[in-house]
This record gives C-alpha cells, sequence and structure tokens, in this order.
C-alpha cells in the first residue's frame, strides 16, 4: 500500500513575539496562511518494522533529525504499529527558508500515515499529535488562513486573503530559528502586528488592508543580521509590491501582487539578483495549483 500527499508551505501575515513563557518557549501571536509550493511526500508501507528516509534534497537528514521521521516514530509508538514505511520527500520548499518546509512534511506525513494505517483520526487529532512535533505542525495539519497563538497549537481559522501572487525571494544561506529568537529583544521592536486589522482585513477581502497590515517582529533581528535580507525587502518594495515581508525567522522575504503582470515583473527583477525566486498563488479559495512559468 501507498499514500501520496502534498505538503504546502506557510507565510506569516503577522508574527508578534510576547513574551517568554516558563517552559522556555516563546508566547506567539501570529496569522498564518498556505501558499502553493509545496513538497511531495510519498508513503509506501514495509513488512518490516523501520522507517526509511530519501529525499531529493541532498540537504534533508533521513534521522530523528528530521521532522517527518519523527512524525513516524509518532504514529507508530502512539498506536503500536508494527509495520514499516518507507517516506520519500520531493523537495520543492527551501530548507531552513521561514516557511515551514519541514514542519509541513511532518503534518502530511501525520495525514499520510492516519490514511495508510487506517487510524481514523481527524485534524484536530493529528493536530494534538503535531503540537508534539513542532510549533508550527498543528497549523500545517488543518491548513488554510488561522491565528496560531501560545506556541502555534491554539488555533483560530480566518478567511482566507483574496487571490493573488505571492513572490518568495530566499537568500543563499539559512537561518537558524533559535538563534533568532534568542537574539530577539522587545526594545528593538520598531512595529508590532495588530492582529484586529489583518482580521477585519481579511474578513473583508481587503487586498491593499491585508498589505498595510503586514507585521513581523523577528525582522528586527534577522535584517540587521543577515544584511542580504534586508537588500532583498528592499529591492521588492522598489519594484512596487504593495506588500513586502520576511515570513517566520526568515531568511525568505515574499511579496503579495494582485496583478499577473507585475508579479512578473518583479520577479523578473529579482532573478539577477537572487537564484531562489518564486511565484506561486495563495492557497486558500483557489482550486487547481497555478505557478508562473
Amino acid at each position: 500500500m501507498d499514500v501520496s500527499i502534498k505538503a504546502p508551505a506557510k507565510i506569516n501575515l503577522t508574527l508578534d513575539v510576547l513574551h517568554k513563557r516558563d517552559d522556555g518557549y516563546h508566547e506567539l501571536e501570529m496569522v498564518m496562511t498556505t501558499i502553493d509550493l509545496a513538497d511531495r511526500i510519498d508513503l509506501t508501507e514495509k513488512a518490516a518494522g523501520g522507517i526509511q528516509l530519501e529525499s531529493s534534497s541532498g540537504f534533508v537528514p533521513f534521522d530523528d533529525r528530521n521532522l517527518a521521521y519523527r512524525a513516524a516514530q509518532l504514529i507508530k509508538g502512539r498506536f503500536n504499529i508494527n509495520k514499516g514505511v518507507h517516506i520519500k520527500i520531493d523537495k520543492k520548499i527551501p530548507v531552513a527558508a521561514g516557511l515551514a518546509g519541514g514542519s509541513s512534511d511532518a503534518a502530511a506525513t501525520l495525514k499520510g500515515l492516519n490514511q495508510l494505517w487506517q487510524l481514523g483520526l481527524n485534524l484536530e487529532e493529528l493536530a494534538e499529535l503535531g503540537v508534539e512535533l513542532g510549533s508550527d505542525v498543528p497549523f500545517c495539519v488543518l491548513g488554510g488562513t488561522a491565528i496560531a497563538q501560545g506556541r502555534g497549537e491554539r488555533l483560530t481559522p480566518l478567511p482566507p486573503p483574496p487571490p493573488c501572487w505571492v513572490i518568495l525571494a530566499k537568500p543563499p544561506h539559512g537561518v537558524s530559528t533559535a538563534e533568532v529568537f534568542g537574539a530577539f529583544r522587545q526594545e528593538k521592536v520598531e512595529k508590532r502586528p495588530q492582529l484586529e486589522q489583518m482580521e477585519a482585513a481579511l474578513a473583508a477581502g481587503d487586498f491593499h488592508g491585508i498589505c498595510q497590515g503586514l507585521s513581523n517582529v523577528l525582522e528586527s533581528v534577522t535584517l540587521d543580521q543577515y544584511p542580504k535580507v534586508r537588500l532583498i525587502k528592499e529591492k521588492m518594495q522598489r519594484f512596487g509590491a504593495p506588500g513586502v515581508l520576511m515570513s517566520g525567522s526568515g531568511p525568505t522575504v515574499f511579496s503579495l501582487v494582485e496583478q499577473e503582470n507585475a508579479a512578473r515583473r518583479v520577479v523578473n527583477s529579482l532573478r539577477g539578483f537572487c537564484r531562489q525566486v518564486y511565484a506561486v498563488r495563495i492557497l486558500g479559495g483557489l482550486g487547481e495549483p497555478n505557478r508562473l512559468e
């Protein structure tokens, strides 16, 4: 038996760090939405009880450092599954990019193994399992658009953004999420997200209101430590994108663009400057995958 499942990336429309918790994690408040840049996870049942992992990317670990591997370990242990599984990850989402690629792979693995082994879990139950794997995994299980609070485990669904292009540009280096959070200082934040403003803009389908509400407090760290990230953001703004923000802890910067011609202009302007540039669509409310060629 085998199962194939799509693992879409996410972007942060807002990201606020409220305070450090007693358990050592940070209290977060974010608005996230899925985009049409996705890995593909192929799961094949094996008679033997082990977990094998392969990937099209040489930057992905093949052991329990990989969240998809750990998702399979979690399912096997929690439900006493004696059978094994081969996990193949066809990577399209850049690694260590602030796009939740590893978390989405883990979420897809949870959902795929639920099908493969007929466990009968609903999405809420799978999201609860995802909390044990990482902060973004519960959101990636449910997908769509949502407020994520706490460590990311408390989710409130929101209406999707109106259809638009998402231009992503990732510099050649990755960013350590732990290091960014370690260097974060509240007093250096220049602009804090206004959650109610973003909720209202999404409810109204107000594209320009969404662009005006984009905000990520972690930019105060990453843009200072990685000048190339700041330069990418400045170039996107100069090329006329109405909404530009770093996603997660970075280093990927994205812009939201309504018109295809404008999206092509931003992409063409970036490609001579940045090797990893993508133009995809917001997933919420859209049908078939659609990309700029």
